[in-house]
């Protein structure tokens, strides 16, 4: 499964809108195969707020572990964002680039 944040918007920032962002997406989780990749694209995201992703990246993180893969996450803000994300929660996102 493969989903473009900039779907989301460019500037992906607010708690709130992280959480209705995943709760949006809870739909498509269901129609996952059961050993399909859930590929994360950053392209066309020009910031990227760690309460937006920690209510986005951080519940897939958890419940999918390494099927998670991010893509396009060498925008500044966003790589901050992930390498902050990371630090605080104990986890290791798989970046492609």
């Amino acid at each position: 499964m493969h989903i473009q944040l900039k779907q989301f918007g460019s500037s992906l920032s607010s708690r709130q809108a992280g959480k209705d962002a995943y709760g949006g997406f809870q739909t498509m989780l269901t129609k996952m195969k059961p050993n399909e990749p859930i590929e994360i694209d950053f392209e066309g995201v020009s910031s990227l707020s760690p309460s937006w992703a920690d209510e986005f990246l951080t519940p897939l993180a958890n419940e999918y572990d390494n099927k998670v893969i991010l893509f396009n996450t060498k925008n500044l803000s966003v790589d901050a964002t992930i390498t902050f994300l990371e630090e605080i929660n104990k986890l290791k996102f798989n970046r492609k680039s």
